[in-house]
């Protein structure tokens, strides 16, 4: 099962990728970071593919748990802001539901 490596690798592609935008919009860093971005995006797109299941639907769906534990990360790393309890519950609970989505019989 290709599945837990594609969806942290996907995760970074698509936190990088937006951080890129956001970092033009937001924090004044120059428009050719844009290309870097839609790379970093197109990867992340690509990277799905990857994922063995029926529906792309019910890849995207269990992508959703470790994209939120992947950005907490990413924000703890990145932009030096630790993640409160609040936050690792909301995870934990996320990673459960990807989990669940994920581990169904094919």
């Amino acid at each position: 099962m290709i599945a837990p490596l594609a969806y942290p690798a996907a995760a970074l592609a698509e936190i990088g990728g937006c951080f890129a935008v956001w970092s033009v919009l937001r924090l004044g860093a120059s428009p050719w970071w844009l290309a870097a971005g839609m790379g970093s995006l197109a990867l992340f797109a690509w990277l799905l593919t990857l994922v063995e299941t029926e529906a792309a639907g019910r890849a995207f769906a269990a992508y959703g748990g470790v994209y939120i534990a992947a950005s907490l990360g990413w924000m703890w790393a990145v932009e030096g802001v630790a993640p409160d309890g609040r936050d690792l519950a909301g995870a934990v609970l996320c990673l459960i539901g990807a989990g669940v989505i994920l581990l169904r019989p094919l």
